[in-house]
């Protein structure tokens, strides 16, 4: 559930996940190059969004955001035994990326799982095989996860009650728009369509 408050000429995007809220301050640039690709930027800029990471790739590999993040990418945190948010959410990002590479644009799906104890390397190739065959899988420690969640300002919690086996998380529900040169230019909310969301990513490509 998504609620939104006018400050100003500010807006503040509220995403509340299992009844935690997590915030995005949104405003104009007009110095930014891609100012008419946005619909919204980070307060101090895109560059507070984003950064290095350490993880382990799906084959099983240490691999850093320069080994990950070498075409347009798009970036989602989640884990593979979401029952409904992630695959939904993970569909929608595939069908933009199909969309625009009958365009000619390439963009590189990614899904960073928040769940290390259930998510291996062999879970997150199942997962990723399944949703488009160029989804990269990232996992890794929970420190390592931990640290690159916190470059996105990203929010997750494991349920602890329940079944300890099969236990949910909460999450936040963003996807990131990576660029090689330009690290993190923009986030997509759930709502936002598969053709909406591969028409702002073009926007932003042809700008590059």
């Amino acid at each position: 559930m998504q609620k939104f408050f006018a400050i100003g000429a500010a807006v503040v995007l509220v995403a509340v996940v299992g009844g935690t809220a997590g915030y995005v301050m949104t405003q104009g640039d007009s110095d930014d190059k891609f100012a008419q690709c946005r619909a919204s930027t980070v307060a101090g800029g895109a560059g507070a969004l984003g950064g290095p990471f350490t993880l382990v790739s799906e084959t099983g590999a240490t691999v850093t955001d320069k080994d990950v993040i070498t075409e347009p990418s798009l970036l989602y945190f989640g884990y593979t035994y979401c029952p409904d948010i992630c695959p939904f959410d993970v569909s929608r990002n595939a069908q933009a990326v199909d969309i625009l590479d009958e365009r000619g644009y390439s963009v590189q799906p990614v899904f960073i799982s928040i769940d290390p104890e259930r998510d291996t390397p062999e879970a997150l190739t199942e997962f990723t095989d399944n949703m488009h065959p160029r989804m990269l899988g990232l996992t890794g420690s929970a420190e390592q996860i931990k640290a690159a969640s916190k470059a996105y300002r990203t929010y997750y919690k494991k349920q602890e009650d329940g079944d300890p086996e099969y236990y949910l998380m909460d999450h936040s529900t963003f996807a990131y728009l990576v660029l090689p040169e330009e690290g993190f230019v923009e986030f997509f909310r759930r709502e936002v369509e598969p053709e909406q969301m591969a028409d702002r990513i073009q926007c932003f490509l042809d700008e590059m």
